[in-house]
């Protein structure tokens, strides 16, 4: 995530975020330290891989939680009931039809860390997401991906 870029969550997300961050403050930093001073106990530190292990964990953990505190620090937080559905936007769901191959697809724009292609969450900075942004319904959209332009229509725009 850029530094200053704002994440826009729903309450139940943001709620999700803030669970797992305390569950890796907790827990995890628990289990990681149970699993150093198990490795302290077996001697010579200088040439033990568990310790080494534990200790690079460790560090993979606390770069995570940073993460994460840096994510809750910029998120925004969006009223689901107030997203206004007249044209595409953050959290909108897009019903489309591809004029090339005639299948419709529906797609919910999201926050890059929430983007999920199979389950239909395609990110505000993809292509597509960046394309399909602030776009009414019946308006025709070229999409330029690496495999060439896409040439969507918009049938349905709701939350």
């Amino acid at each position: 995530m850029a530094e200053h870029s704002k994440l826009y969550v729903t309450k139940e997300r943001l709620s999700e975020i803030e669970a797992e961050l305390r569950n890796l403050k907790v827990h995890a930093r628990k289990e990681i330290a149970g699993k150093i001073a198990e490795a302290r106990e077996q001697g010579d530190l200088s040439e033990n891989a568990e310790y080494d292990a534990a200790r690079e964990e460790q560090g993979l953990l606390e770069l995570r939680i940073h993460k994460m505190e840096v994510k809750l620090m910029h998120s925004t937080i969006i009223d689901e009931s107030e997203i206004s559905i007249d044209k595409v936007g953050m959290l909108t769901k897009v019903r489309v039809l591809n004029k090339k191959t005639k299948k419709e697809a529906t797609y919910q724009i999201v926050s890059a860390e929430d983007a999920d292609f199979e389950g239909g969450k395609i990110s505000v900075s993809s292509p597509i997401g960046k394309a399909l942004m602030h776009h009414v319904i019946n308006d025709n959209v070229q999409i330029k991906v690496p495999a060439g332009v896409l040439e969507f229509k918009i049938l349905e725009i709701s939350r």
